[in-house]
């Protein structure tokens, strides 16, 4: 799976909370969520954000709440994948489970500024810096976790299994 996307940069400790704040916690819909992603501490990202663009943060992306919304709004507002030096464990978790990658690399988190476009692959691990042309790795997805995401999640995952056995 290869992804490409300007990078959107952000620091260290980006929590939940500033990922989709917490008056926005009775929405649902991702479409709604994705109005207000980031929207707190990066007024314009809604505004600049496109399909298939990538965040790119340095240390405990994701911290704080074990809430959904965080990544589904991350994911709704056409984010393809997230890059960044660590992330809270639980936040990980559930991006995998609806269908976000994540990758860590430090090395990308440091080498890679707001604007430069980033080719990602998945499968191995690597992220090119198309604008330096430098290139970073993070640890490749096992072809389990490839499934999950290119299925759309989990649950869509499970959704696709039973439909095929015949079992829905």
């Amino acid at each position: 799976m290869k992804l490409r996307g300007t990078v959107h940069k952000y620091g260290a400790n980006v929590d939940t909370d500033a990922i989709i704040p917490a008056r926005y916690l009775n929405v649902s819909d991702p479409e709604e969520l994705a109005k207000h992603c980031m929207e707190d501490i990066d007024a314009d990202f809604v505004a600049r954000v496109r399909k298939g663009d990538i965040i790119v943060a340095t240390t405990n992306f994701g911290c704080g709440s074990s809430r959904e919304h965080a990544p589904v709004a991350i994911k709704a507002s056409g984010i393809s994948c997230v890059v960044a030096a660590s992330f809270a464990r639980i936040f990980f978790r559930n991006a995998i489970n609806i269908g976000l990658p994540l990758l860590e690399s430090a090395e990308a988190a440091d080498g890679c500024a707001g604007g430069d476009v980033v080719d990602v692959d998945l499968a191995s691990g690597t992220i090119k810096n198309v604008t330096t042309g430098k290139t970073y790795h993070a640890a490749a997805y096992p072809a389990f976790l490839l499934d999950i995401i290119s299925s759309g999640g989990l649950i869509e995952q499970t959704r696709m299994k039973l439909q095929s056995a015949g079992k829905l």
